[in-house]
């Protein structure tokens, strides 16, 4: 090999693990589920394409929570056009599995820094790090999870259905979603990026981590 290119190899090596590094996320790693076919059903119906309602970001109440939150994904979705479509198409998605929004947008935060392609070292894709896995088990081969609003619906499925199966447990039901069940560190850093995205236009839960279980 010639020299000169010889040299330039552990620059060359540099910037392929720093591309790579932008394109993995922090966390996915969600255990593959062993699920009644009833379950099955029922997930898979809860999946089922239901696009927004025209205008819904306009709605007086979302609006409000969009224009609060906002302000604060600036430094992550700088595009204003794409951060009202992200918050609008959270809050909509998350109302519908029942969760708090911003309980979402903490999820995404730590999961993916809210980056659409973001890949995770375990395979999870998109912006909640959803395991292609899913997609086999309830959903349709031709779905994208790097689709917003694909992810997010499977996203918020998978984690109300932790939430239910853990009887409302929000430390259990977050560790298994991370697939850090029995650990703090992820359901206490999720509780942290809620404060920080807390909107008195939302209704925050109350998320109880204080000890491991």
């Amino acid at each position: 090999m010639p020299a000169p290119l010889l040299a330039r190899l552990p620059r060359y090596a540099a910037a392929v693990a720093l591309a790579c590094a932008a394109t993995l996320a922090h966390a996915g790693a969600q255990v593959e589920e062993k699920l009644a076919p009833s379950v099955v059903a029922g997930l898979a119906k809860s999946i089922a394409d239901m696009p927004a309602p025209a205008n819904y970001a306009n709605r007086p109440d979302v609006k409000r929570w969009i224009d609060d939150v906002s302000p604060r994904l600036a430094a992550r979705v700088p595009d204003a056009a794409e951060r009202r479509d992200l918050l609008a198409t959270v809050h909509y998605e998350a109302v519908r599995a029942g969760l708090d929004p911003q309980l979402v947008i903490a999820v995404m935060h730590h999961e993916s820094g809210f980056r659409k392609y973001a890949i995770s070292p375990a395979g999870a894709r998109g912006y909640m790090q959803v395991m292609p896995f899913w997609v086999k088990l309830i959903g349709l081969p031709d779905q994208s999870l790097f689709a917003l609003r694909t992810n997010l619906r499977y996203g918020c499925t998978i984690l109300r259905f932790y939430l239910d199966a853990e009887n409302g447990d929000y430390f259990r039901a977050l560790g298994r979603y991370n697939g850090s069940l029995g650990r703090s560190e992820y359901p206490t850093a999720v509780m942290a990026a809620m404060r920080r995205y807390e909107s008195p236009y939302g209704a925050p839960l109350k998320l109880s981590v204080n000890s491991a279980r």
